[in-house]
This record gives C-alpha cells, sequence and structure tokens, in this order.
C-alpha cells in the first residue's frame, strides 16, 4: 500500500509540476522519455517465458537560471512474472502485477560554481567512466546493476557530490565523493545463480542446505565512502584520462563458512558470511582514430587493501576435537591484478559497421590467476535509408583456460533485426544462444537459449 501511495503522490506531483510550467509559460522545462518492452522466450519444447519488462522512462531536464540545471531520470516498470504460491497472494497486487519504482538519477548542477572554471553536481548521479563500449574496467564509482546480465555495462545512480574543474579547453580534473556504499544488484529471474561460484565439497559430502548472511560496511565516513579523482585530457588527436578510485567493491565474498551435520550420511548444511572488502583502482584510457578506425584502449589496475581469507569452520562435523577445526585459504591476495579492454570500430561506405573489442577480466573476476578473456564482435549493415538494421554477426567467444580451450570455453551468439517503424519507434527482434563448457559464467548458460522480442518508443 506504502509503495501505491508513493506511486500515486509522485506522478501526482509530477502532473502538478507540468501543468504550473504550461501555466507560467516557462518553456526551457524539457520533458523526454521512452516506452520499452523487452520480451523473451527459452528456446524449448514448452517455450518457457524467461523474461517480462514494460518500462516507462522519464526524464526532466529544466535549467533553472543561466548558471543551474536540474535533471532526473526515473523508471516505472512491471517487472517479471506472478509468482503466486498460496491464495494470499492473490490479495497481494504487488505479487499478481510485481512493479517497481525507481530513480536513478535526481541532481542539480552549479555552473560556474565559486569560479568560472567549476561545476559542481549534488544529489543522485551517473559518473561514466571509460572509453570502452560497454565494458568499462575503470568505471567503478556507481554500482553495477546486474539484473540483466546480457545488458553489459549497466550501473545505477549514487548520491555523490562530484565536481569538473577546467583548466584549459583541452584539459579537466573531476572528483567525486560518495558517503554510502551501494552494493551491486545481482541478476533476477533464470540469470539469477549465472554470477554465484560453484560450490565444490569433499569426496562423501552432499549439500543439504545452505544459508548466508552479508556483512555491510557501517555507514560512517571510514568505511562507506568511496571517492575517485579523475585527470582528463587531448593530446596528439587522442582523448584520454588517469584516474583512481578508494572504494568497496561491490560483489561479497564469502570469508567464514561454518559446517554442520544434517545426517550420518554425509549430507551436511552450510552457512556462509559474505564480505565486502575495500580496494585501490588505478585506471587510465585513450580514445581516438586512425586512419578512419576508431580505436579505445582502457585498463584498470586493482590493489585490495588487505588479504581476502576465507575461514571453513568444521568444528561442528568434528565435535570430539579438543581444538576447533578450521581451514583458511586466501581468496584474494593483496597485490594488484590488471583488467583491460582494446577496441576498434569501423564505418564502411556502403552502410556496414564493424565493432570488435578484447577485454580481459570481466566483471565478477578478481586475482591475477582468475581472469578470463573475451572476444566481442558486432557487425551490422543498414537499409532503406537506415529504417532496417541486421546484425547477422553479434556475440562473444570466451576462453577460461588457454592450455585446454576445449573444455574452457563460452560462445555467445546474438544475432538481431531492428526496424524504425516510424521516427520515434524501433521494433526489435533477436535471439541469445549460448554454448561452452567449464567455470565460465556464460558456459552455465547453455539452457537458457532464448528469443527476444523489443519495441522502444521515445518521446
Amino acid at each position: 500500500m506504502k509503495r501505491i501511495n508513493l506511486i500515486f503522490i509522485m506522478m501526482t506531483m509530477l502532473l502538478i509540476s507540468i501543468n504550473i510550467t504550461k501555466a507560467q509559460e516557462i518553456t526551457n522545462l524539457k520533458l523526454s522519455g521512452e516506452l520499452f518492452t523487452d520480451q523473451r522466450l527459452l528456446l524449448q519444447e514448452q517455450n518457457d517465458w524467461a523474461w517480462n519488462e514494460n518500462r516507462l522512462t522519464l526524464n526532466l531536464d529544466k535549467k533553472i537560471t543561466g548558471n543551474s540545471r536540474f535533471y532526473s531520470e526515473i523508471w516505472l516498470r512491471n517487472m517479471g512474472l506472478p509468482n503466486i504460491s498460496s491464495s494470499a497472494d492473490l490479495y497481494n497486487k504487488s505479487i499478481v502485477d510485481p512493479y517497481n519504482l525507481e530513480v536513478r538519477e535526481a541532481y542539480v548542477q552549479l555552473l560556474g560554481f565559486l569560479t568560472d572554471n567549476l561545476d559542481i553536481k549534488v544529489g543522485r548521479q551517473r559518473i561514466t567512466w571509460g572509453t570502452g563500449d560497454k565494458l568499462n574496467p575503470t568505471d567503478n564509482l556507481n554500482p553495477y546493476d546486474l539484473e540483466d546480465v546480457l545488458d553489459f555495462g549497466r550501473h545505477r545512480g549514487s548520491d555523490a557530490i562530484s565536481f569538473d574543474y577546467y583548466f584549459n579547453s583541452e584539459f579537466s580534473l573531476q572528483g567525486a565523493y560518495i558517503p554510502f556504499f551501494q552494493p551491486a544488484t545481482m541478476p533476477v529471474g533464470i540469470f539469477a545463480n549465472a554470477l554465484n561460484p560453484t560450490l565444490e565439497l569433499p569426496q562423501g559430502m552432499t549439500l543439504n542446505g545452505f544459508t548466508d548472511q552479508t556483512k555491510m560496511p557501517e555507514y560512517n565516513l571510514s568505511e562507506s565512502t568511496t571517492t575517485g579523482l579523475k585527470f582528463k585530457g587531448f593530446a596528439a588527436g587522442f582523448d584520454f584520462s588517469l584516474s583512481y578510485v578508494w572504494g568497496i567493491d561491490g560483489m561479497p565474498v564469502a570469508t567464514y563458512n561454518t559446517f554442520s551435520p544434517a545426517d550420518t550420511l554425509g549430507a551436511i548444511n552450510i552457512n556462509s558470511q559474505l564480505s565486502f572488502y575495500r580496494t585501490h583502482i588505478f585506471g587510465a584510457d585513450l580514445a581516438g582514430s586512425i586512419g578512419g578506425i576508431g580505436v579505445w584502449a582502457e585498463a584498470a589496475a586493482f590493489l585490495p587493501e588487505s588479504k581476502v581469507v576465507m575461514t571453513n569452520d568444521l568444528s561442528a562435523m568434528y565435535p570430539m576435537s579438543p581444538v576447533p577445526v578450521t581451514q583458511d585459504t586466501t581468496v584474494l591476495d593483496k597485490e594488484a591484478y590488471v583488467k583491460f579492454v582494446l577496441g576498434a570500430d569501423y564505418n564502411f561506405a556502403n552502410g556496414t559497421y564493424l565493432n570488435i573489442q578484447y577485454l580481459h577480466g570481466f566483471i565478477n573476476e578478481r586475482g591475477t590467476d582468475n581472469l578470463n578473456d573475451y572476444f566481442f564482435v558486432q557487425l551490422e549493415r543498414n537499409f532503406f535509408d537506415d529504417k532496417l538494421k541486421i546484425a547477422p554477426l553479434a556475440g562473444g567467444f570466451i576462453v577460461s583456460d588457454w592450455n585446454d580451450v576445449g573444455n574452457n570455453y563460452a560462445l555467445i551468439y546474438i544475432p538481431e533485426a531492428s526496424y524504425m517503424a516510424t521516427d520515434n519507434a524501433e521494433i526489435i527482434l533477436s535471439a541469445a544462444i549460448f554454448d561452452g563448457k567449464g567455470e565460465n559464467v556464460f558456459a552455465n548458460l547453455g539452457e537458457y537459449n532464448m528469443m527476444m522480442f523489443k519495441l522502444k518508443y521515445s518521446f
């Protein structure tokens, strides 16, 4: 009920503000947005429905005075399918017709604050770093939004204060202060377990039950703060930047596991404590063109503030032991590891576009020995004055062990066709095919091959 009231109040305020704007004949408030639907069916015998998302995006952009601006982005969504397990659920509209409201951004920007060279933003904002196409190792200020694992590079906004100081037209300094830590949101629906590591048990043991608790950082100046600084410039035809982030990894790791027997036949229960750890991130990137070919490179060195250790407590398994039975395993050493991306794209004269990227280290991978190699390609061609676009070659190839590629690879194939029905309405039909072996994230999605239908209407 509270959620319904909140949505009603916000929509009412929006309508009132629009009417007030019209009445006062103020023309500098821009209302724009998008109606988006995303429907997916599994390519199996029963063709189960895999994804249902209907999203209304509202953007408000207003230049309040000559040197200040307000901007907001709000998502109102019908997301997911009814998950009814009892008749009582039929009385809960949020279960029968699931929806959510999300404030993606809402900030005020002050231009020329204190000095003509300084701009600041205060409020919820998306601070985008990096030059790679959706794959950005240096983009670590905002938490990852991994709700849809096929939507690479999505982040949520953060409540922050940020600034841009312009030394001249070619060089500037950007800084950000985020007082509250926000973890990454994990995949939902059929992708819910995509990023979870495989649980390996000693021989003779079987898992009966698993529970966990997540330990969040304390919300104070020392434990929950994230800060970042970035120097940006332009030289020799290339944009470049150097950056630093003192932050917290948004994906928790298991740091204490308690094992207890469930029966006398080898079945066990595990309770796991998950924790977040601090890390230093040093980044660099550049982008430009060589002979008409767009090129970019981006790298980030991650240095954990301290060693991350996982303790397995087996005391309950051996109650007669005179001392606690524990085993410590190093999850992550206090040593730097580097993720990077290299890419290029080119527009051919006949309307063909080619984009290729090589990524070393995906979002959820940590440590020098655990970074996989990802090769992505996008080949598309426009027809009929750009109304029809066909991408027959789109996807990626992943290798997790070069010494045994045949048993440690993943293949993603996502062909797509889109049609601009009107100037602001796009219809998209695509498929997602997965194949592979080994422990890579995408190798485990082979059962979720699907067809996808999307419609975007911009206003």
